[in-house]
Order: C-alpha cells, then structure tokens, then sequence
C-alpha cells in the first residue's frame, strides 16, 4: 500500500469521486470484506460488492486474501493507496496549462504550475513503479511570517535572484548524459483551517 497515488485515468476519477465508493476507499485503509464494509457503511451486501468491483477494476483496491466459509468464498480487499491525488492529465482537454499567460504574480498560474506538477510527478512515479525504479525528488515546505509587504516583495525578489544564480551555476546545456530537472517555488499566504475568508491583498 502506498501512501499517495496519483489517478491519471478518467474513469478511475469518477470512480472515486463517487460518495460511497470514496467513503468505502477510506475504509479499506485496512483489509476487509464486502461483509464487514457493509455492517461499517450501511448498505447491503451486494451493493457493496457492485462498488468493490467498480473500484478494483480501477486499479484502487486489490485482493489481500479470499478466505473459505461454507459454501462461499469471501473476498477481503484493501485500498493500494492511503490516500489519492487526482492527475489535471485525467481532465485532457481543459487541464490547466502553465504555457499559457504566464505570470509569476498571478495566483491562477501557480495553482497551473502546481497542476503540472501532480501531473509531471504522478507520470513519473507510475514510470518508476513500473521500472521498479526510486524516483529522485527532493521537497522544501517551509514557512515564514513577514513583518510588511515591503519585506515580502523583498525577499521574492532575493528567492528569484539565488534560485537563477544557482540555476545558472549548475545548468549544463552540452552535458552528456545530462537529464533536466524541474525547479518549481511557490510563495502564497497561509491557509487557516478556522478560517473561510480570503486572504487580505495588500
């Protein structure tokens, strides 16, 4: 079981956007049968069935083990992932495009930008699974709280400057053998989980 996976495919979305089947997906976090699912979710036995059936064909929950009761075989099933991320690649033709006017103060092209990104790394890490292969990534999540405006255009301004001087230093357009690698940095105000309101422009 993995901690994320990426759906890229159309029908594996709508699959689990379904309620009930996102609800059963939250409960195969760990093993269980179409009996157990039905007791914990409310609904009949073959009901449950028709939807653990929908999901597996999606390649969102596998076959742990089928154990013998009497005259029945039961299914126990799990979820391949903790959690899912949809891929912008399962929306085709309207999937946001960073390609188009591009804005790096423009908070529509960065939620585009991170669209690509799901996308470009989900391709990967189903490109390394399938090679059995580790994908090398590396993640900075930090936070900083800024006295003014001023200090945060200030240090905007300092970020874009150190990241093309690095880009700069260790950019080799003529290696051999050389592979690119995409830098992607974000900077948008905090989201509160008490708070609806939008973030105040200032």
């Amino acid at each position: 079981m993995f901690d994320i996976a990426v759906i890229e495919d159309p029908a594996a979305a709508e699959a689990s956007l379904d309620p009930m089947r996102a609800r059963l997906l939250a409960e195969l976090a760990e093993p269980a049968s179409a009996t157990m699912l039905a007791a914990r979710v409310g609904l009949p036995r073959q009901k449950v069935n028709y939807h653990l059936r929908a999901l597996e064909q999606h390649g969102l929950i596998e076959l742990v083990e089928e154990r013998r009761k009497g005259n029945v075989t039961e299914r126990v099933m799990r979820a391949t992932a903790a959690s899912y991320v949809i891929s912008p690649a399962a929306l085709a033709a309207v999937r946001p495009d960073p390609a188009r006017a591009p804005d790096r103060l423009s908070a529509r092209w960065l939620l585009a930008v991170a669209a690509r990104l799901v996308q470009d790394v989900g391709a990967l890490i189903t490109g390394a699974e399938r090679a059995k292969k580790r994908l090398a990534t590396f993640t900075v999540d930090a936070t900083v709280r800024f006295a003014s405006a001023s200090d945060r255009s200030a240090f905007a301004e300092e970020l874009a400057a150190t990241v093309a001087s690095l880009v700069g230093r260790y950019h080799d357009e003529n290696a051999p053998g050389g592979r690119e690698h995409r830098v992607v940095i974000a900077l948008h105000p905090s989201v509160s989980p008490a708070t609806t309101d939008a973030p105040e422009e200032s």
